[in-house]
């Protein structure tokens, strides 16, 4: 299916089969309200995956309502082209919601935001940029 008529399951049960586990570690790097991860596998440093990790709670407005708490971690994967040069392939990730979301609420709009990274009716979007 295209993006127009994309589905996607609510209250799914995801999982990732296959594939070799990588170790992600903390380097040390000071990442405020985060962690900064690094594959230590990879011993080449300008080509080393990372995973940045950050966190930001909500605030009480004056008002008496609240900002939305906000979860991201991006992954970079860098790699040298033909030319040498190196590039910085990334994906981000982030979830907001606001703290009178239901926990299960919050869950399923994650499970439903992984969907959409390998679901069939996304891949021409990623691959192609189709908006069809």
């Amino acid at each position: 299916m295209p993006l127009q008529g994309m589905q996607l399951l609510s209250g799914a049960t995801l999982s990732a089969t296959g594939g070799t586990a990588v170790t992600y570690t903390p380097d040390g790097k000071t990442v405020v309200n985060g962690i900064h991860l690094i594959d230590a596998s990879e011993a080449n440093f300008i080509i080393r995956p990372s995973i940045l990790v950050k966190s930001k709670d909500p605030v009480k407005m004056p008002d008496g309502s609240y900002t939305k708490d906000r979860r991201s971690i991006v992954l970079f994967e860098p790699f040298i082209d033909s030319l040498g040069k190196t590039h910085l392939n990334l994906i981000r990730i982030e979830r907001e919601t606001h703290p009178e979301t239901a926990a299960a609420d919050a869950l399923d709009l994650l499970k439903k935001g992984g969907q959409i990274c390998f679901d069939t009716d996304t891949a021409s979007f990623f691959a192609s940029g189709s908006l069809a």
